[in-house]
């Protein structure tokens, strides 16, 4: 399980850092294992009737026609997937969605073929295909256009259910999935910041119930505009509510969970003509920010999730809701500010020591109350 952790880390690294270009280089990865896999059942087939077609095959044609084809088409599919997750395409009903992406990869794949058949046909011919055979060349393309095109469904369909996966779950979660890792309870250090939003009862009542849930669905999508660059997973949307987490390294929280915060406020603000022109106010949330241990499990049979349970998240959930009373925006316990390097970027205010709802002991209250100066 040290193994699946090690890739869990790594991948949620790298699909932060370069969030189109691992996505891409992912696709390309999957349509090619995809498609060598094709190429060897295939090869394997005709290898076992070679005996009686008398057929001349070559192994080497079948992967150079994989490769060409995995790569462009995960490469194409990547991107075109990266455009239908802007935000336009949000508003629009998920059957266009659908239906867009089926006629851009089925032109794509058209183009693919044709590109196979005047180009890399005269390499392949007589090696792919079976020169004795007693169809036509063009019936030869038409079986061969028909075999790729049903491939290419089936195929899509379980790349898109990995994909899927990957963005319920967050990336490198998968692997640890199919291994079993939280099929039973495992203690894990993590960090939870609540982030909830401001004032959300008058907003509601000002805008009404459906310009009020779009002004949260456009609210969390430029919130999910920020979660990759600062290496967040998504735990749970409740209402108005977003809860993110991150996994503790080395015992101390990374500085980026509170730049967290002030990247959406910051995206907020870049939007801020926006929001005043579809709803006369923009948002802002009060968070809280607690870090300790929890313990994670795969939940559910009709709809499975992993969920984490302890006292840290009720401890973080009892910090964000006291926001208001201290008229404060952000909030963390003490015990974050011991095993972290937050007083180096940002300015803080202690607020004492209180005894929060449900709790018997006090803990330490402390407010960020902004940058000290401009953090690398």
């Amino acid at each position: 399980m040290a193994l699946s952790s090690m890739y869990t880390k790594f991948a949620g690294r790298v699909g932060s850092r370069f969030p189109i270009l691992s996505y891409v280089f992912t696709q390309i990865a999957f349509w090619i294992i995809a498609y060598l896999f094709l190429a060897l059942l295939t090869h394997f087939i005709l290898l076992t009737a070679g005996p009686l077609l008398k057929a001349n095959l070559s192994l080497k044609a079948n992967i150079t026609i994989a490769l060409f084809f995995g790569f462009f088409n995960g490469a194409t599919s990547g991107f075109t997937d990266q455009i239908f997750e802007r935000p336009f395409f949000y508003k629009r009903a998920l059957v266009i969605v659908i239906i867009s992406k089926a006629i851009i990869a089925f032109i794509i794949f058209v183009v693919l073929i044709s590109v196979v058949r005047y180009s890399l046909y005269p390499y392949v011919q007589g090696r792919f295909f079976n020169d004795l055979n007693t169809s036509s060349p063009e019936k030869s393309w038409e079986h061969f256009f028909q075999l790729l095109l049903i491939y290419n469904i089936v195929a899509g369909l379980v790349i898109n259910f990995i994909n899927q996966i990957n963005k319920k779950y967050g990336p490198g979660v998968l692997v640890p999935i199919l291994l079993g890792k939280y099929k039973n309870p495992k203690e894990e250090n993590r960090i939870f910041l609540f982030m909830d939003l401001k004032s959300s009862t008058l907003i509601a009542e000002t805008l009404g119930h459906l310009k009020y849930s779009a002004f949260i669905r456009d609210s969390i999508m430029d919130i999910n505009a920020v979660v990759a660059t600062y290496h967040a997973q998504i735990y749970q949307y409740v209402g108005d509510e977003i809860v993110t987490t991150w996994t503790v390294e080395k015992g101390k929280l990374p500085i980026y969970c509170i730049q967290f915060f002030f990247a959406c406020e910051a995206k907020f603000k870049s939007r801020s003509s926006y929001y005043l022109k579809q709803y006369g106010q923009s948002p802002q949330f009060k968070a809280g920010l607690h870090m300790g241990k929890v313990t994670a499990v795969e939940v559910g049979e009709i709809k499975r999730d992993i969920a984490y349970h302890g006292d840290t998240l009720n401890t973080t959930a009892r910090i964000q809701s006291i926001c208001n009373e201290n008229n404060k925006y952000f909030l963390m316990s003490g015990f974050v500010l011991e095993n972290s390097d937050v007083e180096k970027y940002y300015n803080t205010e202690s607020l004492g020591m209180m005894v929060l709802k449900g709790k018997k002991q006090a803990i330490e209250i402390i407010s960020i109350e902004g940058e000290r100066f401009q953090s690398k």
